[in-house]
């Protein structure tokens, strides 16, 4: 898994020339960075008695937030291992007509797939930024500007992931799958920006900015 390794290392392995990571495995990571911060606010409110009308709701988003964050660290290796067959694709030969169809056939599946990892980060994102917005209102005040960065952090990654799949739609022939993939894109960054408004328009009252 690429993110046993150290931080330094990772930060190394994508300031390289490797295809892998790149911004999706970098999204993927700052989402989880994201979540982190949500469950910290957790942490710090769980416990309170100021807070204990709200703990067991906190409790609940504590490890809903766990869940998501799994997946998106997960996902820095799926994002990788998705784009391996684009990249052989990109490589195959286009001499002959029979060659060209072939390499379109292969990089129209080859798309999809490459899809697939930074779709199911913006989902994962999306719903941790559903739960911010429950604690910017009724988690701890000591810890409100955390859960200002983790908006900040988990928008900036939804729409970051949403970039290869843009450019990845933007290469596919069929229209359909194209449109289909373009739309839900686009809702979700939409609904993004939403919450992350409204977190942060709670948090800036909050702590007087």
């Amino acid at each position: 898994m690429m993110l046993e390794q150290t931080a330094i290392e990772f930060i190394e392995q994508l300031s390289s020339k490797e295809p892998v990571p790149g911004g999706g495995g970098a999204a993927a990571l700052v989402g989880a960075l994201s979540g982190a911060l949500g469950q910290m606010v957790c942490n710090l409110t769980i416990g309170k008695k100021k807070y204990a009308f709200v703990e067991e709701e906190v409790i609940t988003i504590l490890e809903e937030i766990e869940n998501h964050k799994k997946k998106l660290i997960h996902l820095v290796d799926e994002d990788a291992a998705g784009f391996l067959p684009l990249s052989k694709a990109y490589g195959m030969p286009v001499e002959t007509l029979e060659q060209k169809q072939e390499k379109q056939e292969v990089m129209e599946v080859a798309l999809r797939t490459a899809c697939e990892a930074p779709m199911a980060m913006m989902e994962e994102m999306l719903h941790i930024l559903m739960r911010l917005e429950f604690l910017a209102k009724n988690g701890s005040t000591l810890a409100v500007s955390d859960v200002g960065a983790a908006a900040l952090l988990g928008q900036a990654a939804l729409e970051t992931a949403s970039l290869n799949i843009f450019i990845n739609t933007k290469a596919m022939t069929d229209e359909y799958v194209k449109e289909e993939f373009n739309h839900t894109t686009r809702r979700m960054i939409q609904r993004s920006k939403e919450i992350r408004d409204v977190v942060c328009s709670l948090v800036d009252k909050k702590i007087g900015k």
